[in-house]
This record gives C-alpha cells, structure tokens and sequence, in this order.
C-alpha cells in the first residue's frame, strides 16, 4: 500500500462543506422546531437554535432576510424555516443558513398578529387622529378584493340596492396564499394612482386565521395607511379582526356592512330630501308671512299716514340748519377777511422797497447820532487837552526855574545832581537856568551841617 494522505483540518472541513453544499436536499430544505438561545445581534443578523423533541441544530439568519419577517421570533416561537444546510469552516460546526421563516401553528401566528400590531401602533398608524371620514355621498367605490368570492357578490348586491347611482371600479387580487398581500399592496396604489374613486372597500370573505393573513401583512396595513383614498376594510366575520382593520379608516365587520357604510340609502336620501323640502317651504311661508306683517306695519305708520307732518318738521330743521350754516360761513369769512389783513400788513412788512427805506432810514439816524457823538467827542477831547496842558504848565520845570531855581547835571548831562555826595571837588557840572545854561569847575563843597571848603 502506498504512503495515506494526510489532510489538515481545514482542508477536511472545507471538503465537508462542499460536500453539503452539493447535496440537493440538504441545498434547500425546510425545517421544523421550537426557537432557543435567540439573540438580535447589532448587525441585524439573528443567531439561534432549532430544536425537537431529538434534536437541535445552531442556525443563523442574515439581516438581508429577517428584514422582510412579519413577526419578531423569540425563544419558545415555534417555526417552519426554510434554508441550506452547511458548515462554518472556523468552528467545524454545521449549521442552517435560514432565508425564509414563518410561524407554525396558530399560536405562533397570534403572537405574529400581537408583535406587528404594537409595532405599528407605536408608531402612529392606528392613531384615530389620522383617520379620514368618508364622503357622504361617493360617485365611484373602488372595491380590492377576490373577483370570484362571496364578498364582491354581497356587496355589489347591496351597493345596487341601497344606492344604485354609484359606480363600481373592481381591481380583482389574490386574498390568500404566498403572493395575496403584494397583489392588494398593488391594487390599492393603482387605484389611488386612476384617482376616480371616492371610498375604498378592501377585504374578503370569512376564513381561518392562516386564509385571512394576507391581510396581517405590514405591507398590506402600510398601503391602507398611506392610500389618499379613504379605506374601508371588511374582512370576514364581525369576530375576525385584522391589522387591516386597525389601519383602515374605518372597520366594516363584514362585507355587506362595507357596503352599507360606504354609501346612504336612496330611500333615506329622498326621505331627507322631502324633508328639507317641507322645512324649506315652511321656511318661505314663515319669512312670506313675518314680511306680510312688517309690510302691514309700515302701512299703518303714521309717516305714511301724515306724510305732511313729518316733511313740516323735516323743513323747520332745515331752516335751523341753514340759518347756522349762515351764520357759521359770516364768522368763517370775517376771520378769513381778518387773516387776510394780517397777512397782508406782514406781506408790506416784509416787501423789499419798503425794508430799503427802512434801512436807508436807519441808516441817516445813525449818520447823524456818530456825527453828534464825534462832535461831542472832540470838544470832550478839547477840554482834556486844554486842562492837560495847563497843568501840565503849572507842573513844567521851566516855570518853577523861572522863579529862580535851576537844575545841576553831570558832565554829559546824562544824570541829575541831586546831593553833594553826587560830585567831588575838581568836577564838571552843566548848569541850566530858565533861559540858559552853565558850565562850571567845582572847587569846594560845604553841606547844611557846616561842612567847610573854598567857595566857588
């Protein structure tokens, strides 16, 4: 025998896989179990186990599938789950790669119909707030529903007999099985798209939980919420509620009652016609007979009576209001006469010939105040002077020298000599009389107290 192969883990693994992966089975197989270990991991993928009473399997769906899941699973949810069958080569574990998942038993399907319905009740969809009322009376009824069932027979049937005038636009859809939901998704946008239909009636006949839970689908309720069309669902029997019916406008219990809802009677119509037609007629005759009475009054009044009357006292007020308007327009126009010569003295005031003789006026007052003004002012000037220059003579040094006094200077005549201390003996002294002047050679000095020397 020759040498064995030795593999590595990782090429037997990956041999495995391969191996499972081709097998046509195991390639696309649906599974049925009890979910545990659920986690919602952060990336969106979901990781959990499928179990039976012999057995489990770990199983992995991808965020790209269990985005389009009508339920949340949690542990304990039984499910049917279809997928692929393979092994993750790191760990050596196989596992199921799970794309589709739907519940398993109506139990399951219950707690599918709760998840949803919070989930879109949290966010507003079910909010009455939102909801529309209905046109009292529609031209079209739009109706989304099976064209072969009981429900489109019951409520054309009810539609002709209660108010045959509106028309029906049918737009035929699956209402259960794999593709029902997409179908009426469909047919509602279609129909908002056509836009000649005044109402909606979207539903089908009564059923099980599993035939009616197209109308479960968070499609279908999204569709009815954002429809421009106000939506009436009736889905099966009065006792049969779906998500539809809380997404609705309003929730018919059955088709029939869809019907009824969607349009008035024609005999109720023409009972409430004739009706407003006996009040409006009791109306005229009550507004004919209160204008009858009122013409009646003003007959009997006395301004038509003795019209004569009140045109005498009419006239005496006009006279009154003209004797004041007469009186108001004579005080008028003599204050306009008085503002009138008050603007005219201000316009005389104001004119350019009679300010120029005015100035020219000012102008000679003025001419003559300064001639009066420099005359007194040189005879005030004469004066002074006259009595400046006699004191000034009675104060000159040649009056009091010609009274025998004389005045002694230096020899340069540059400084009075006003003491003997001023000179000494041998000097030059110029002295000048009232009539001339000396010059002399001192010799000797003698002062008041006796001092002795040669005479000059």
């Amino acid at each position: 025998m020759g040498e064995a192969r030795i593999f590595s883990i990782q090429e037997i693994t990956r041999y495995i896989r391969m191996k499972l992966e081709s097998d046509e089975l195991l390639g696309d197989v649906w599974l049925r179990g009890e979910i545990s270990n659920f986690t919602h991991h952060s990336s969106g993928h979901m990781y959990f186990t499928l179990k039976d009473e012999g057995s489990r399997i770990k199983c992995i769906m991808f965020a790209a599938h269990n985005r389009k899941l009508a339920f949340m699973p949690r542990d304990g949810t039984k499910v049917i789950a279809r997928g692929n069958v393979s092994v993750y080569e790191r760990d050596g574990n196989y596992q199921f790669y799970v794309t589709q998942m739907q519940p398993d038993g109506i139990g399951s399907l219950y707690l599918a119909f709760e998840q949803l319905k919070k989930k879109l009740e949290a966010e507003g969809l079910f909010d009455p707030a939102r909801k529309r009322p209905l046109p009292r009376v529609p031209r079209t009824i739009g109706v989304v529903t099976s064209p072969t069932g009981a429900a489109i027979r019951d409520i054309l049937t009810t539609l002709g007999r209660r108010y045959p005038q509106a028309a029906v636009t049918l737009v035929p859809v699956l209402v259960q099985g794999q593709g029902a939901a997409p179908s009426i998704v469909r047919a509602i946008e279609l129909l908002n798209r056509i836009g000649e239909a005044d109402v909606l009636i979207v539903g089908r006949g009564g059923g099980s939980l599993e035939e009616l839970w197209a109308f479960n689908e968070e499609i279908v309720a999204r569709a009815i919420a954002a429809s421009r069309i106000p939506v009436i669902s009736a889905v099966g029997h009065e006792t049969d509620f779906t998500i539809a019916d809380f997404a609705a406008d309003l929730r018919a219990p059955t088709p029939t009652a869809a019907a009824e809802l969607a349009v008035p009677h024609i005999a109720e119509l023409r009972e409430t016609l004739e009706h407003l037609r006996r009040r409006m007629r009791g109306a005229l005759s009550a507004c004919i007979e209160s204008r009858r009475q009122r013409l009646a009054r003003v007959r009997r009044s006395p301004v038509l009576l003795y019209p004569r009357r009140y045109l005498l006292a009419h006239a005496e007020r006009l006279d009154r209001a003209s004797e004041r308007l007469r009186e108001r327009m004579r005080r008028r126009a003599e204050q306009s006469r008085q503002r009138l010569l008050g603007a005219r003295g201000r316009l005389a005031a104001a004119h350019p010939g009679g300010r120029v003789e005015m100035a020219a006026a000012r102008r000679r007052e003025a001419e003559r105040r300064l001639a009066a003004a420099m005359r007194a002012a040189v005879k005030d000037g004469a004066q002074r002077l006259a009595m400046s220059m006699r004191q000034l003579d009675a104060l000159s040094p040649l009056k009091v020298m010609m009274r025998g006094y004389s005045l002694v200077y230096d020899e340069r005549e540059e400084r009075l000599i006003r003491s003997i201390r001023d000179v000494q003996p041998g000097d030059m002294v110029n002295v000048r009389l009232a009539d001339g002047r000396l010059e002399c050679h001192i010799w000797s000095m003698r002062g008041e107290d006796g001092f002795g020397g040669n005479g000059l």
